[in-house]
C-alpha cells in the first residue's frame, strides 16, 4: 500500500492511501476499502469504531472508521464517493479527517447503568469508548426479547468492559438496528460548485 507523509494541523488529520478492493468473499465492484496509517490512527481518541468527517480528493464525507485489528483504522468508500473523488480500486486518493466531536449518545438503560455502577473497571472503559460504541453496546443489550437473555448480555458486556474489549461484534443484527438511528456512517456532502463531478464515469 502507498502511503505518503501524514501532516497534521490542529484537529485535521491529512494523508494519502490507496483503495484496495474487498476480500474475495464480498462482492467486488460495490465499495473499496481505505485504511489509515497507523500513525494517522494513532492520533484518535479510541482504537475503537470512531465517527470522522473530512474528504476524499477534496470531496465532503462524514462517516465511520472501524477497527481493523492491527493497530489502525479503515474506512469504506461507496460508490458515490468514489464516482465524487474521481477514483477507483487501485488509485491513491488525499484524504483529510476530523474526529465528529458531538457523536450523539444513546440513552442508557437504568440496568445497565446499575451494573456498570458495581463493576468500575467497566464502567472506567466505558467512560473512555466512543459514542458510537455505547451505542452498538446498548443495541445489543436492548435487542434480547426475554429477560433472562437481557441480563445475561449486561452481564457479559461487564465481563468484556472490564476485560478490555472496547466494542461489541459478531453481532448480526447490529447493522439492521442502526437503521432507526441517525449514526450510520457512509454519507457524503456534495461541494456547490461540483455538481459536474457526480456524474457516472463512462465505460473504459
Amino acid at each position: 500500500m502507498k502511503l505518503a507523509k501524514l501532516q497534521e494541523t490542529k484537529s485535521t488529520i491529512r494523508f494519502s492511501a490507496e483503495l484496495c478492493r474487498p476480500e474475495a468473499t464480498e462482492k467486488i465492484g460495490s465499495w473499496t476499502r481505505l485504511t489509515l496509517p497507523k500513525i494517522a490512527s494513532a492520533k484518535l481518541p479510541s482504537r475503537g469504531m470512531t465517527m470522522v468527517e473530512g474528504t476524499i480528493n477534496g470531496f465532503p464525507f462524514r462517516s465511520a472508521l472501524e477497527p481493523n485489528g492491527e493497530g489502525s483504522h479503515w474506512l469504506r468508500v461507496n460508490n458515490a464517493m468514489h464516482d465524487a473523488a474521481g477514483a477507483e480500486a487501485g488509485d491513491t486518493v488525499t484524504v483529510e479527517i476530523t474526529r465528529v466531536e458531538d457523536e450523539p449518545e444513546t440513552r442508557m438503560p437504568m440496568d445497565l447503568r446499575k451494573a456498570l455502577a458495581d463493576a468500575p473497571p467497566a464502567q472506567a472503559l466505558w467512560a473512555e469508548i466512543t459514542p458510537m460504541a455505547r451505542q452498538n453496546w446498548i443495541l445489543w443489550i436492548s435487542s434480547a426479547k426475554q429477560s433472562e437473555t437481557r441480563r445475561g448480555r449486561i452481564e457479559k458486556a461487564c465481563d468484556m468492559l472490564a476485560s478490555g474489549k472496547r466494542r461489541v461484534c459478531c453481532f448480526g443484527g447490529l447493522n439492521w438496528l442502526r437503521k432507526a438511528h441517525a449514526t450510520a456512517g457512509g454519507t457524503w456532502l456534495p461541494l456547490p460548485s461540483s455538481k459536474n463531478r457526480f456524474l457516472p464515469r463512462s465505460p473504459k
